[in-house]
């Protein structure tokens, strides 16, 4: 766990033993303290708690398959340091312990959580009437093609495309009113999460037709969830089109069910995981601690938004949204938790 590399990155990074006990950190896990290295040096790393004995609990509670445990909003303070709020990862190897720390101070004067939709209305509020007007003429052309494909007789694929055109013109439109004017969220709502998918699909089959191959490899079983259509279509779908622009030539689309899930510090019965897989490029090496950022794209012409917005749209749902990725395999996962009201309906 006390790779070099960690030494690195300017991520804020401490390990431990196998007993929670400081073995090392990197420079800039002591700079962001304050502290030096050498203070923190057979420290128990949940002694960094400044909250009376929270990290201590979270620590106990890393699950024991080896996956992460990302907290929100952490109060840290080392022995004669600076006490400083983070986003935390905590993880647990044959090797011991490690911390991440995503600082909340790398946001000045904003809560991180409040960053995109800020990041939104400012990148989207001046191009709303020159979006709208084609957006329009989208939906009349749509409405024209349905009429003339309604006068023959074997067009089922020609009126499920247009109903799709139809569809997200709607959805776009309605989006683009919630970015300049905010409006209180829709009730959530019981819904299949695999119907989702292959909306989501069928828009990535209009996107990229041969010059891809998607794979679904859903379980059937799964119980509804609570949500809401529009937004996880527009999350998965930003998902999707990321595998499809990093030069993929297979994307499969999975779902499974977990059991006794902590999102956060929040336990979980039943979660359904939804997983966009891809064998292209993979997420570039110089973004990995910063792809889910406002504004931070690795193409000269992404507007960096589509990410921090399935980020949102996972924490809305009580959920959570990661990933790994490395040349030929990269994997976002989203985290849903089923709630007795979707169990019930």
């Amino acid at each position: 766990m006390s790779d070099p590399t960690l030494t690195a990155l300017a991520t804020p990074i401490a390990w431990g033993d196998p007993d929670g006990v400081a073995v090392g950190c990197n420079p800039a896990f002591a700079s962001w303290l304050e502290v030096s290295p050498r203070r923190l040096l057979g420290l128990p790393l949940a002694d960094l708690d400044a909250e009376q004995g929270r990290l201590a609990e979270l620590i106990a509670r890393i699950p024991s398959n080896g996956e992460p445990l990302r907290i929100r909003r952490v109060r840290l303070q080392a022995p004669g340091g600076t006490e400083r709020f983070a986003d935390l990862i905590l993880a647990r190897d044959e090797s011991g312990l490690r911390i991440e720390a995503y600082p909340a101070d790398e946001f000045p004067g904003v809560d991180p959580a409040s960053a995109l939709p800020a990041a939104l209305h400012a990148a989207l509020k001046g191009l709303a009437h020159e979006i709208r007007n084609p957006l329009a003429g989208l939906k009349g052309a749509a409405q024209l093609l349905g009429r003339r494909a309604s006068t023959r007789l074997d067009n089922d694929d020609e009126r499920e495309l247009i109903a799709v055109i139809g569809d997200e013109v709607d959805r776009l439109t309605a989006l683009l009113e919630r970015l300049v004017n905010p409006a209180p969220s829709r009730p959530f709502e019981p819904l299949n999460i695999h119907t989702v998918l292959e909306r989501v699909r069928t828009l990535a089959d209009a996107d990229a037709g041969w010059a891809i191959r998607l794979e679904r490899d859903y379980d059937p079983s799964l119980p509804d969830v609570l949500g809401d259509t529009d937004r996880l279509t527009q999350a998965l779908w930003n998902l999707l089109r990321n595998a499809l622009e990093s030069g993929a030539g297979t994307v499969t689309l999975r779902t499974r069910a977990e059991h006794s899930v902590l999102i956060g510090d929040v336990a979980h019965r039943l979660v359904l995981r939804v997983e966009i897989a891809d064998d292209g490029r993979g997420v570039p090496e110089d973004l990995t601690e910063r792809i889910f950022l406002p504004l931070v794209s690795g193409r000269a012409d992404g507007s960096g938004l589509g990410l921090p917005l399935a980020q949102q749209v996972a924490r809305e749902h009580g959920g959570a949204l990661s990933y790994r990725s490395r040349p030929g395999h990269t994997v976002f996962t989203l985290m849903l938790p089923v709630i007795a009201e979707a169990e019930e309906s």
